[in-house]
């Protein structure tokens, strides 16, 4: 089905995630802005040893509490990972409707997780919600959510409606829809991640694409796939059994494998479809092309990071040049234009991205202006940012 969202849409080459990881990448999603400006987007990601007490404020706007204010009903359907107090949760940030995972991960079929409060062991503890109460259901979690994407579209409603449907899938632990019989109590530590195979992986895959095949007939059923923007894409680059060629490096890193992330946009008779560009596309354009679209505004005293892309989908805008930034823990990273400029392990490097996507050749001795233009410019966005934590 993703294929075919592809051929339907615009397909973006240089889409890039906030955040080679989770949390600061849904933090700069719902926020529209770059994840280092809030303390819950330096956490990488948030686990149980950062305590409950650290999350996304309540008083800091949303995309969904944005809409919503302008008259949109809202639902959160899978993943948040942005707190597990209340306060913290989707419900006090413009969600009418959560049901989903609040760490960041969870079993596909007991539906616990490893990482969350209150978890003694491997073995983890229940984080199944709907809105502020804890649920049980019977079921693989991609199919659950599928569902309830699904019943929610199908409603009658009087008023637009904004969904954010944010499977757990393909993330670990490595279980197919298959799988249930197999064990639930050794995923290890933190993440969960020991076990898994490539065809794990791709059952994983095929169920979740599956699944927005479902979604995406329910709005054909509803009448409602014509006035319906359509956005997918990620919150990291791949990991263990991902394809990430030409790209290098995975998940948690600043080079190309860890931050860039496939995004497909679809409106049947609004956005051209079977189309590419080379946009370069950052997390935080999703919340500002969302809010664009819906007419709403950002607020005043939280300006937006991104920028709406929704000129370029529709073609009224050609593709333009832009400066991105990233920061990690340990990790540096900017983009101008084709230029990419790394820092790790205390090394720079400048790589020609447009003929090399690997990033193999360091240019910066051969182009010490672009290579200083482009560190200078990271140097002056990170003057506004928070510090790093420290360790």
């Amino acid at each position: 089905m993703l294929d075919g969202l592809a051929r339907e849409g615009l397909k973006f080459m240089s889409a890039y995630a906030a955040a080679p990881v989770c949390t600061p990448t849904r933090c700069a999603f719902h926020t529209g802005r770059y994840p280092q400006r809030l303390e819950v987007g330096l956490h990488e990601p948030l686990q149980r040893s950062s305590g409950i007490n650290v999350g996304l404020p309540a008083q800091h706007p949303t995309v969904a509490s944005l809409v919503k204010a302008n008259g949109y009903d809202t639902a959160l359907f899978g993943k948040w990972h942005l707190g597990w107090k209340p306060e913290f949760g989707p419900n006090q940030h413009g969600y009418d409707e959560f049901f989903g995972i609040l760490s960041g991960a969870a079993d596909y079929f007991t539906h616990k997780a490893a990482d969350a409060p209150g978890s003694g062991d491997d073995s983890g503890a229940p984080d199944l919600w709907e809105n502020l109460a804890p649920v049980e259901r019977l079921g693989y979690l991609t199919d659950l959510l599928s569902d309830k994407a699904v019943e929610y579209i199908q409603r009658p409603r009087s008023k637009p409606f904004y969904l954010s449907l944010h499977y757990t899938a393909p993330h670990s632990p490595w279980e197919g829809p298959e799988d249930q019989a197999i064990g639930h109590t050794d995923h290890g530590p933190g993440p969960m991640v020991l076990g898994g195979t490539p065809k794990i992986f791709a059952s994983m895959m095929r169920d979740m694409d599956a699944g927005i095949g479902r979604v995406l007939k329910a709005l054909e059923r509803a009448r409602l796939h014509r006035r319906t923007l359509v956005i997918f894409t990620s919150d990291n680059g791949g990991e263990r059994f991902s394809y990430n060629w030409p790209f290098s490096f995975q998940k948690m890193f600043l080079f190309e494998g860890g931050t860039r992330v496939p995004a497909i946009v679809r409106w049947p008779g609004v956005v051209p479809g079977g189309r590419i560009t080379e946009q370069a596309a950052i997390t935080m354009d999703w919340t500002a092309t969302i809010l664009d679209v819906t007419g709403t505004r950002a607020d005043a005293a939280y300006p937006l990071d991104g920028e709406s892309l929704f000129p370029v989908c529709t073609g009224e805008r050609p593709v333009y040049d832009r400066t991105l930034f990233w920061r990690t823990r340990e990790r540096d990273a900017a983009r101008m234009g084709q230029w990419k400029y790394l820092k790790q392990n205390g090394q720079e490097f400048l790589f020609d991205l447009s003929t090399d996507p690997g990033e193999k050749a360091d240019l910066r001795a051969r182009k010490p202006d672009v290579f200083g233009e482009l560190r200078t410019k990271f140097q002056a966005w990170d003057a506004t940012m928070l510090p790093r934590p420290r360790t």
